[in-house]
């Protein structure tokens, strides 16, 4: 994916709305997010700033948003949000900075499209395809495979991206091995800045890796103790939480096979076609993650996986997956690819 399809594109901004929203979640926590309006030439885009912290939503709202408006290319529009400070006061966690930075480039992008009248897949000279995806979910604190056979009845088919902790039982472990049906085991090792982290645990990486042979382990943690074991399954590993931008691709503990692209963990339209294209070139496959959009954002990053990365075990499923209640009638993998309809994500 090349930027220069979408640098010069061009955008008018007369006026920004922030509208904050909150929904309870299946991983116990309750998700505030902001959605970004954008309006200019009797059309509107939309980004959604998924920083995980209600303070930084709050301040937002009570600071009555940011002046930006005019006309830009978005490159221009991209250079001027970089020199702006959106967060006055300093965000709660320092990866929030890249969280907000992305919600008004996605929204800029979506505007200038929209005034465009084409799709990102015409900018880009790309088809969008069926994507396939992935259900992340807990297992509560103390870990149970309840949440899975609610999952399993509603949707026999469904694949899953899991976090093992610890307390995973050798019981639950094998029940969990043998539905086939897990794609992904997200360790947190990586999460420097989040509740969630867990230190390197050279006990559970084993049981990890030898329960589930075909999966991808995401985000260990590197230490003397798991150096070796990981250096054993190099080709199974991912990597999530690093992937701000190619520099930290190219120094990474290991060389690449897999990575997880998240354009709000990235931060800029132009770092993530550059991480695109750099996988791309390097033959590392990719595939998409979520962050508990509770608007635009989640069919922005579905329209992305359809674009670049269509067949991966994206982890952008509806949203609906991440409530606490397990639902039928939600749609099943792959989803449809979206409509060449012009804008960025569908609202």
């Amino acid at each position: 994916m090349d930027y220069a399809d979408v640098a010069d594109l061009s955008v008018t901004i007369d006026d920004i709305e922030l509208r904050q929203q909150e929904q309870e979640t299946s991983s116990g926590f309750t998700r505030t997010t902001t959605t970004i309006t954008l309006r200019g030439e009797e059309r509107v885009g939309r980004g959604e700033d998924v920083t995980y912290d209600e303070e930084d939503h709050r301040a937002l709202a009570e600071s009555g948003g940011f002046s930006i408006e005019g006309s830009y290319t978005l490159d221009e529009f991209a250079e001027r949000v970089e020199s702006m400070d959106l967060f006055p006061g300093g965000p709660q966690r320092p990866p929030s900075r890249r969280y907000r930075r992305w919600a008004l480039e996605s929204a800029a992008l979506d505007l200038g499209l929209r005034q465009a009248g084409v799709s990102l897949g015409e900018a880009v000279d790309r088809s969008p395809e069926p994507v396939r995806f992935v259900v992340s979910t807990t297992l509560g604190e103390s870990p149970s495979f309840d949440r899975i056979a609610q999952l399993r009845e509603a949707y026999p088919d469904v694949e899953l991206k899991l976090d093992p902790t610890p307390e995973w039982t050798a019981e639950l472990i094998d029940r969990l091995a043998a539905i086939d049906a897990v794609r992904i085991l997200d360790l947190k090792g990586q999460y420097a800045h989040a509740d969630v982290h867990q230190p390197p645990n050279a006990t559970l990486y084993e049981r990890v890796f030898g329960a589930f042979p075909d999966a991808i382990v995401e985000d260990p943690a590197t230490s003397e103790e798991t150096q070796p074991l990981l250096a054993d399954h190099a080709d199974r590993l991912s990597w999530d939480v690093p992937i701000t931008d190619v520099d930290a691709i190219e120094s990474l503990p290991f060389e690449p096979e897999w990575v997880n692209v998240k354009p709000s963990r990235i931060g800029s339209v132009e770092g993530l076609c550059d991480v695109v294209s750099y996988c791309q070139e390097n033959d590392i496959t990719m595939y998409g993650g979520g962050q508990f959009e509770l608007d635009v954002g989640r069919s922005q990053i579905q329209t992305l996986a359809s674009l670049c990365y269509p067949d991966g075990p994206n982890d952008v499923a509806p949203s609906a997956f991440n409530d606490p209640d397990v639902e039928g009638g939600l749609p099943a993998s792959p989803l449809g690819p979206p409509e060449q309809t012009p804008g960025f994500g569908t609202h």
